[in-house]
């Protein structure tokens, strides 16, 4: 594309992530070899924060003891510049010298004792101080004169976290003009000055970022960008206070930094990174993720290799999101070198592949919907069990049943109104009115709804409403007046622990929800509920009481109890044109925790029953894929990653196998396509069309499958 800027063209990066002990060893000849044999296109290098790794003319700016009279900045940004290569400046800002302190010790995060924090003999900086407001921006400047990057990033641009409240006297004195409140005492979730204090907090970070901005801008141009990195996961803590979607709609390029996999969410969890970053962003923008190749999980191993089978599932998977691989080393020289060759094969076909990755929009109906706000004044101190175990429930259930979704942020719904047939709400509880005025009109213009648990049962702040809009909405009356205080993690091995030894009794043979559930009465669930009824839905499944695992004489169904009447899913029209489903049982968490099949089942079909046959997609064939299916203008563009073998233990990959044959079929009623080219095989094959399905067979997938049908 014409008159496109670097950040819009520049794909593949690399970051040597240098040790202080690198300004002495650090083999520039290797690495530009490195970057040449994979295709790089830009770098991340150390410059100043915590070590600075060139000699800053700033003397509490803390230089390496290595660096010796050298500059290892200077190294290598003119290699980067001989090969051809972009150049982001790294920083790392939010914490200091014990000499540095003792010097500006207002410029430092303060506990309520008037002690700072610290941590491995640095100091925390506070955000609201001349740290960052003055002292920053001139090690910006120093920098960008010195050096002219092309721009500047940083991994720990945030502070300090949401349990470490600052109390120096600029948090104090700025907190009291901008909120007229007093700094909270502690932090504490019923405290209402502490969750204002969560939002100003938010608010501190995104000031910080639009100076930031402003400094490279005007002494680098209009083109040098700061670029904080975030993390994509829309449903982790984040307790470091900065906003996914404000800092998404910010960016011009995107630097994320989400490099550990972890069991909850598995390897698929980096195209749902890609997904909704692209969401808030613009398909068009570049993300950068940054993906370690050194071992982490329980124990991280900084130095030893990461298995390169997993390094590249990884990769793979975010590249079907539409992210572009960031290939990242702790330290300048490494002795396990197996890491080196762990993405040059993927990198290369990355290269090879391009346009087909890029300018491209997603096709899918569904909209999966997040909230930041949601995860800080619902999810509170235990947002995994409140918040992303819902979530996952139901990203791992539409990727098992090939259904694709896109994550759409709460505040967005009515960006996206048009493009969608379904919005998921999984324990979306804190809403804001404007949030739930927008699914209002979604539903009214047709669109269909499934929702969970306590849904819209709270307001902005995480405080219970008196009255449920969504709820109103369906018919729905709430026994349960508040959102259950204690949620319960799954149930133990101990038999005779049997609070959720409960079932779902099914109440409509044959309903499209139940499919392949002809020949059982109950299900097992395992879970906790909300009490509901309605006049106006059709009530799926009751609530079977919990009874004695434990011994089996006493383990049955009281006869009296054996359906308490309690509908645990409810569906039905919404008066509008489209389908609502509401799960009173929390049946998306408990498949979060169980890995049963019959929960993933009922919550695919769910929403399949809500698209009203409006589905984009359908792959029939056995293996557990992740599928993401793309438009261009002259063309549709499948990603189909293998990912069997990678469900059983989430996040961690020893072996892949062959999976297939499939039968492909994509929704193109405006689109006549004579082939589909099989880039990861290097083979073509016919297509049919039929009744507005595009219809082709792929043989076989060994790791992945990049389809394209033109």
């Amino acid at each position: 594309m014409p008159n496109q800027k670097w950040y819009q063209t520049t794909y593949r990066w690399c970051q040597t992530n240098l040790a202080e002990i690198d300004a002495e060893i650090c083999d520039i000849e290797f690495w530009k070899q490195y970057w040449e044999e994979n295709q790089i296109q830009g770098i991340i290098v150390n410059a100043g924060g915590i070590v600075a790794y060139y000699p800053s003319k700033y003397p509490l700016q803390y230089r390496s003891k290595y660096l010796k009279g050298g500059d290892l900045v200077k190294t290598f940004t003119d290699a980067a510049r001989e090969k051809g290569i972009r150049v982001l400046a790294r920083m790392d800002i939010n914490r200091a010298t014990k000499e540095f302190a003792e010097a500006h010790p207002q410029w430092f995060a303060q506990d309520k004792n008037g002690e700072l924090y610290s941590a491995g003999g640095r100091y925390f900086s506070c955000v609201n101080s001349g740290y960052y407001k003055e002292y920053i921006p001139m090690l910006l400047q120093e920098i960008i004169e010195t050096y002219r990057p092309d721009g500047i990033t940083d991994n720990s641009w945030q502070g300090t976290s949401a349990k470490q409240i600052c109390y120096c006297e600029n948090c104090r004195k700025k907190f009291k003009e901008d909120t007229g409140l007093d700094l909270p005492e502690k932090p504490d979730w019923n405290d209402k000055a502490y969750k204002v204090w969560i939002k100003w907090s938010f608010q501190s970070r995104l000031d910080n970022w639009d100076l930031f901005n402003e400094v490279t801008k005007k002494y680098g141009g209009e083109d040098c960008l700061w670029l904080g990195m975030v993390n994509a996961n829309p449903v982790a803590s984040h307790c470091a206070l900065y906003d996914i979607k404000e800092v998404g709609e910010r960016s011009a390029l995107i630097m994320t930094d989400h490099q550990s996999r972890d069991t909850l969410n598995g390897l698929e969890q980096n195209s749902l990174n890609g997904m909704l970053l692209h969401a808030i962003s613009g398909w068009d923008v570049v993300i950068p993720e940054s993906m370690a190749n050194y071992v982490r999980g329980v124990q991280t191993f900084r130095r030893a290799s990461n298995p390169k089978l997993e390094t590249q599932k990884w990769i793979q998977e975010g590249i079907a999101g539409g992210i572009s691989p960031w290939v990242h080393y702790v330290g300048g020289l490494q002795e396990d070198r197996r890491q080196y060759d762990n993405c040059k094969d993927i990198m290369k076909w990355h290269l090879e592949n391009e346009e087909y990755l890029y300018h491209r929009t997603p096709i899918s109906q569904v909209g999966l919907v997040w909230s930041q706000l949601n995860v800080n004044f619902y999810g509170k101190d235990n947002s995994q069990l409140r918040c992303a175990e819902p979530w996952r429930g139901f990203t791992r259930a539409l990727t098992r049943a090939r259904i694709p979704g896109i994550p759409i942020h709460a505040d967005h719904i009515s960006r996206y109104a048009s493009q969608l047939s379904v919005m998921v709400l999984p324990e979306l509880a804190s809403m804001t009115d404007d949030q739930v005025e927008a699914v209002e009109n979604f539903v009214k213009q047709g669109g269909s709804m499934v929702y969970t648990g306590a849904t819209g049962m709270l307001d902005e702040w995480g405080d219970p409403r008196k009255t449920f809009p969504l709820d109103e909405l369906f018919g729905i009356k709430r026994r349960t007046k508040a959102p259950i205080e204690e949620l319960k993690a799954a149930a133990t091995e101990d038999w005779e622990q049997f609070s959720l030894h409960n079932y779902l009794r099914l109440k409509a043979p044959g309903h499209q929800i139940l499919q392949d559930f002809e020949n059982t009465d109950i299900l097992p669930f395992g879970g906790q509920y909300y009490e509901v009824e309605s006049d106006n839905l059709q009530t799926v499944a009751t609530l079977v009481p919990a009874f004695p695992i434990y011994p089996p004489e006493i383990s049955f169904m009281d006869p009296d109890k054996k359906d308490s009447g309690l509908p645990m899913i409810l569906c039905g029209d919404t008066g509008y044109g489209g389908k609502v489903v509401y799960f009173a049982g929390d049946i998306d968490r408990r498949y979060c925790q169980y890995s049963m099949g019959d929960h993933g089942d009922l919550i695919a079909q769910a929403v399949r029953y809500a698209l009203q046959g409006k589905e984009t997609l359908k792959v029939n064939g056995k293996g557990y894929l992740d599928c993401r299916l793309y438009r261009q203008e002259k063309r549709f563009v499948l990603h189909m990653v293998n990912l069997s073998g990678a469900n059983q233990f989430p996040g961690l990959l020893e072996e892949e196998y062959t999976v297939g044959p499939f039968e492909v079929s994509v929704k193109a009623e405006d689109f006549s396509a004579k082939q589909a080219m099989l880039k990861c095989s290097g083979k073509t094959v016919p297509v049919s069309y039929a009744d507005g399905w595009i219809t082709f067979l792929v043989d076989h997938i060994d790791s992945q499958e990049l389809i394209v049908i033109e």
